[in-house]
């Protein structure tokens, strides 16, 4: 029987709302609100990670990857590779919270945790929600078994972020049997030993035909996609990569020369495969950041254990100050991480809900309609364990740069992040890009906002709301983020009008307002979420200092990227009255967060891992 969600509320909010419209706790899916069976399936994968994969580590790094395989094998006993496969095929169809549940907890060793997600994600669910009765029957199956494990070949070695302009070409037979490809993959994770690849290639399509084929059309190439089969005529791997991280995961490049792939193994449509290159993307990068905040955890706990036994000066140096600094400022990072990822993937069972079983075109369409929410949680994710790692690493100090100890791999490994499934960069201009796009279209009613905002700012200073609760400053501290956001905004777009999209910095500028407005506003909600509920009044103290230390960092850098968006789009007086305003958006009374920060650190090295 196919899982779902008890999400807490029956609301379904559009994605991007968050910056216009005020969310409750009730409206939002936290780890707080997980049934006990997916509590259950965390444990099983935990304790799977724990106590298979961790222990046979140095194969995992040396690519022994007939250990990869058979821990694929045996994770699909447990159910873990068939999470999203239909029943039909084998699989348990279970929920997106339960997915991304499995990611997390199984990412307590970068190199298998990446040939994972490679199959379990991108690997499989083109398949999924693309692939003819007839390929779904063939190969669903033996996925979900482990028999057959899958990888994605989208990137090229001159198109890695422009992935839409490949090199590699597809060309149909003169008999019509086979499409003949012809290019090479780069940087394919599993490629040194997946069986069922999804490679994307330009094909010809016949554009502007009148209905039943008549009249002349022009041909242009597209992207398309293909199921390539390992030992498939024309099709072989190149030589494995070594890499500065995830050395023990499989990168190599696929050979496409006069490969023939037979017909029936076309993927969707000729000339539609960025469709599926960007819904599967957008999954990916949530299972990403659920992946990364679970590595975050990992590597948090080994460093306060290390705290706990390191000695220096005649005691632990997990008392001294800027140590608990660093260990509150990663167990902060990762209970917002925590609360911006599972209230994500919360809206998207939510929004799925309401969907037809095996609708998978309206599936792609709900999980398209929150882009903007998948790519905050890929960037933000990814940064907060690279901050992470790099805490960890000087807790352990020179210990943290021998590879006898976990905080140098987990280093390593953590870099791959930020390039993975888009770029940071990209997908800080997919954020910005998205958002106005759909403002435009009607989508998203930001302009009225944007609007409205800049005649209240030019009105002159109006009353605060005044809010009650141990948190009433912060969600003070969120509303005015929400208006620098939208001032900063308004501001570019008044600049550059259409043209902001040549713009990078400031995109990207705008992309860290709108990151930081929805990771404090989650951060804040699932404070107050545990606040009324029936768990002990230390986690209820505990959620509360890390939420205000979270909504303190978030401010500055809201009002920081604001004021960069400012100073590129003014000049003159206009700047100086645009900076006038700006620090009347952005005037509080800071926070105690040193206090707050040993508060948060001293919890955590008593319990001797990261925990509420």
């Amino acid at each position: 029987m196919a899982t779902v969600t008890a999400v807490p509320s029956a609301k379904k909010v559009a994605g991007g709302a968050f910056l216009i419209e005020n969310a409750t706790p009730a409206e939002c899916f936290f780890p707080e609100d997980f049934s006990e069976e997916q509590r259950q399936i965390a444990a099983t994968t935990a304790d799977f990670a724990a106590k298979e994969i961790v222990p046979v580590s140095d194969a995992i790094e040396a690519k022994d990857f007939a250990v990869t395989r058979r821990l694929i094998r045996e994770a699909s006993e447990l159910g873990l590779t068939s999470v999203d496969i239909p029943e039909a095929y084998g699989g348990l169809e279970m929920d997106k919270v339960t997915s991304a549940i499995v990611a997390d907890n199984i990412a307590k060793q970068g190199s298998f945790s990446v040939a994972f997600s490679a199959h379990v994600g991108i690997g499989t669910l083109p398949i999924i929600w693309y692939g003819t009765p007839e390929q779904k029957a063939k190969y669903l199956p033996k996925l979900a078994s482990g028999e057959f494990v899958g990888a994605y070949a989208l990137s090229e070695s001159t198109s890695g972020s422009d992935a839409m302009n490949p090199r590699s070409r597809a060309v149909l037979s003169e008999d019509g049997r086979h499409y003949i490809l012809n290019g090479e993959k780069m940087w394919i994770t599993n490629g040194g030993f997946a069986d069922i690849y999804t490679v994307f290639a330009k094909c010809a399509v016949l554009e502007g035909e009148k209905a039943g084929g008549a009249g002349s059309g022009e041909k242009q190439e597209k992207l398309t996609a293909f199921l390539v089969e390992r030992g498939t005529p024309g099709f072989s791997v190149g030589k494995e990569e070594h890499k500065l991280g995830i050395r023990g995961s499989s990168t190599c490049p696929l050979i496409l020369k006069d490969c023939r792939v037979p017909v029936e193994n076309l993927l969707g449509e000729v000339g539609k495969g960025h469709h599926i290159a960007f819904n599967v993307l957008n999954v990916g990068r949530y299972k990403l950041g659920s992946a990364a905040i679970g590595g975050a955890r990992t590597a948090l706990n080994h460093g306060i254990q290390y705290a706990k036994e390191r000695k220096a000066f005649g005691k632990a140096i997990a008392e001294f100050g800027l140590i608990q600094e660093k260990i509150a400022d990663c167990a902060v990072g990762i209970f917002a991480g925590e609360a911006l990822c599972y209230r994500t993937v919360g809206m998207i069972d939510r929004a799925l809900a309401d969907v037809a079983h095996g609708d998978t075109k309206e599936i792609q369409k709900q999980i398209e309609s929150y882009a903007v929410e998948c790519s905050i949680v890929k960037v933000w994710a990814s940064e907060m364990l690279d901050m992470v790692v790099d805490h960890v690493v000087q807790i352990y100090a020179g210990y943290g740069y021998v590879e006898e100890y976990p905080a140098e791999r987990a280093y390593r490994d953590a870099r791959i992040n930020r390039i993975f499934e888009g770029t940071n960069e990209i997908n800080r201009l997919i954020i910005t890009g998205w958002l106005m796009k759909s403002a435009m279209a009607g989508k998203l009613p930001l302009l009225a906002a944007i609007k409205q905002l800049m005649d209240e700012v030019m009105a002159g200073p109006s009353p605060k709301e005044e809010m009650d609760g141990p948190l009433s400053a912060e969600f003070g501290l969120l509303a005015q983020a929400k208006k620098l956001t939208l001032f900063a905004a308004g501001v570019a777009t008044q600049r550059y009008s259409a043209a902001i999209a040549e713009e990078q910095e400031v995109m990207a500028a705008i992309a860290d307002c709108v990151i930081e407005v929805f990771v404090m506003e989650s951060a804040l909600l699932r404070a107050e979420k545990i606040g009324a509920g029936s768990g002990s009044a230390a986690s209820k103290e505990i959620a509360v200092a890390m939420a205000r230390i979270y909504a303190a960092k978030a401010m500055e850098t809201v009002e920081l990227a604001a004021r960069r968006v400012i100073a590129a789009a003014a000049e003159g007086d206009m700047l100086r009255t645009q900076l006038a305003i700006l620090r009347r958006l952005a005037k509080y009374d800071p926070a105690d967060t040193i206090a707050l920060r040993r508060q948060v650190a001293r919890h955590m090295v008593r319990a001797g891992r990261y925990g509420l």
